[in-house]
């Protein structure tokens, strides 16, 4: 049984995605990815919440890179500039975890449930975007706004990518953000 925490949630993760794909969500158990990771069930639980969760461990990591980006920025940026420079903070976690990321969007692709799930963690992230715009002073529906356009510019250059450079992400970030403010 791994020691470290972090192992076990790789652990996890790994055992839940290859059940996924082998099984099914709907088909598989809490029990039976606990007992795929070699650590018991009540391990499991201590990770993670429910057998949705497994599959989006990480998304803490990105919600505090994002806004300690958005919180770091100099005052007199604008909102989309803000954002455009938060989003490009976020490109080491989206490198790393590209592969885990497109098994997971298989399985997501195919699952009601966890696309709902999907769909809720980006709320929360839009959410969060919108709170720490708003604390650097923008008005409650202006940073709604700014977050909500962002995760979408954010979305198109993550569409884009075909994932062999951060450098690439970095310049597709950048061009969809260009594509937002050309709009005007």
């Amino acid at each position: 049984m791994p020691r470290s925490g972090a192992e076990a949630r790789r652990r996890l993760r790994e055992a839940a995605l290859d059940l996924y794909r082998e099984r099914g969500y709907d088909a598989t158990t809490t029990a039976e990815i606990a007992a795929r990771a070699g650590v018991t069930e009540r391990t499991y639980f201590r990770h993670f919440a429910d057998k949705r969760e497994v599959l989006f461990d990480g998304e803490l990591e990105l919600r505090d890179t994002i806004v300690g980006a958005i919180e770091a920025a100099p005052p007199a940026q604008s909102p989309l500039t803000v954002l455009t420079h938060a989003f490009v903070a976020s490109v080491p976690l989206f490198v790393a975890g590209r592969r885990v990321a497109e098994l997971r969007q298989s399985i997501i692709d195919v699952t009601p449930a966890l696309q709902e799930r999907a769909h809720a963690k980006s709320a929360a992230l839009v959410a969060s975007i919108t709170a720490a715009l708003a604390a650097r002073g923008e008005s409650r529906s202006s940073a709604a706004l700014a977050g909500q356009i962002g995760m979408a510019a954010f979305g198109h250059a993550i569409r884009g990518w075909n994932g062999t450079s951060g450098t690439d992400l970095e310049r597709l970030i950048r061009v969809a953000f260009d594509e937002v403010r050309a709009l005007d």
